[in-house]
């Protein structure tokens, strides 16, 4: 069983301490006692059950035999952006014949193609994709999950959009965690000056009063948000008591990391180009590192994300889904593939990236509820996966190797 529960579990796992397997794992034979979706006890097997033995087990006590299986913390997906409608499935073709990225938005593609589509699905739609999307996710072994706006780059959409996330977190097991994104591209009826404005006296002020959303992003991108937009208004939210959690350095370095340390922001994610300076910047400054490897894999980019580097110099870093309508996929094991089969990190140091260290970016420092590990009076959100060892979490490139998800002590009928 991967605990990964070792020091204080509010904190990241960083450099050496990320493979330190005496500390992270236990040994086989551990069985966990769940009350009230908090784990109360986790012990060797012959104990439990010498206290729950089969002739003295109560009828309300529901057991399930792991069969010698390993046992992982459920998976906090710290990147998602849940909500839209629409195919962008053509792009791959323009991608092959040498359009970029903003090629493509200027031919009338990308983010602004999917704004159209979502404006004109009902929220019913919505809720509808939503539910299903979540369905998925549960099956890949997501318990957590971080979810986005943005696809509505309007006041009364992007509050739809986050209406909607909040009505899905009541409805499903998986724990779900609104972010503000109506900075992720200017819309195709306003200037950019208009939105702006809009952003800045209109959708933020009601985003802070409809009080769903606990964090505030922002496409921090040339072409998109430049540095000085990206500071108004994560300075904005701030004073508004709205932490941010931003996109940055996905294309190139534009110094967006360094931005996000200087804001005190909880996470800078993309982050491929950054530099090793505003690396070491943010890590100082609690600024976590989201690395989403399946982005740059999708657009046929190479893979050369430094999480050995990070690993190395003692930086936090963080894995994500980046779930959206270019990558539409919602399997952490898949990133978690990637992360070990191309960039080279061990199984252990990945699933820290995917449970462990962007929990503690959703929760606050002093929280007794945060996910990510599996440790007495912690939340009983764990995966049984389809092996006998726990590195084989992500060792199924194309397959799921989640045997049975966990989400607050209940098993998820999927």
């Amino acid at each position: 069983m991967a605990h990964l529960s070792n020091g204080d579990y509010n904190s990241p796992l960083t450099g050496a301490m990320m493979s330190e397997r005496e500390s992270l794992v236990h040994n086989s034979g551990m069985a966990i006692l769940i009350d009230n979706k908090v784990i109360k006890s986790i012990e060797e097997s012959s104990k439990l059950c010498a206290e729950f033995g089969t002739d003295s087990i109560p009828n309300s006590l529901n057991v399930t035999n792991c069969q010698g299986f390993a046992m992982i913390p459920g998976f906090v997906d710290c990147h998602s952006h849940l909500l839209w409608d629409g195919d962008r499935s053509n792009e791959m073709i323009l991608r092959q014949s040498g359009h970029s990225y903003t090629d493509i938005a200027k031919m009338g593609g990308g983010i602004s193609k999917t704004v159209k589509a979502t404006r004109n699905a009902t929220e019913s739609r919505l809720a509808k994709l939503g539910n299903s999307r979540l369905n998925r996710a549960s099956k890949f072994g997501t318990t957590t999950m971080e979810c986005k706006s943005g696809y509505g780059l309007s006041t009364d959409s992007e509050l739809k959009l986050l209406s909607i996330i909040d009505d899905l977190n009541t409805q499903n097991p998986i724990d779900l965690h609104a972010t503000w994104l109506g900075a992720h591209d200017f819309p195709f009826d306003k200037t950019k000056k208009q939105y702006m404005e809009e952003l800045l006296s209109e959708q933020l002020p009601q985003v802070i009063e409809q009080g769903i959303a606990k964090w505030a992003d922002v496409f921090c991108e040339p072409g998109w948000y430049d540095l000085e937009q990206t500071e108004e208004i994560v300075r904005d939210a701030a004073n508004s008591n709205l932490a941010s959690r931003i996109h940055v350095d996905e294309f190139v370095n534009s110094d967006g990391l360094a931005l996000a340390a200087e804001l005190g922001c909880v996470s800078g994610d993309h982050v491929g180009y950054s530099s090793d300076d505003a690396r070491s910047k943010a890590n100082s400054a609690g600024c976590m590192q989201t690395f989403l490897p399946g982005t740059p894999y999708i657009l046929g980019k190479e893979l050369n994300l430094p999480l050995k580097k990070c690993i190395d110099n003692d930086w936090a870093f963080s894995l994500a889904s980046d779930f959206n309508p270019n990558y539409n996929s919602l399997s952490i094991p898949f990133v978690g593939s990637l992360a070990t089969h191309r960039l080279g990190i061990t199984p252990l140091e990945a699933l820290i990236g995917v449970t462990r260290n962007p929990a503690t970016t959703l929760f606050s420092k002093d929280a007794d509820n945060t996910p990510g590990t599996i440790r007495v009076n912690g939340p009983a959100d764990m995966l049984i996966i389809k092996s006998k060892e726990i590195d084989g979490w992500c060792q199924y490139p194309g397959d799921n190797p989640i045997l049975k998800t966990i989400c607050k002590g209940d098993v998820v009928k999927l």
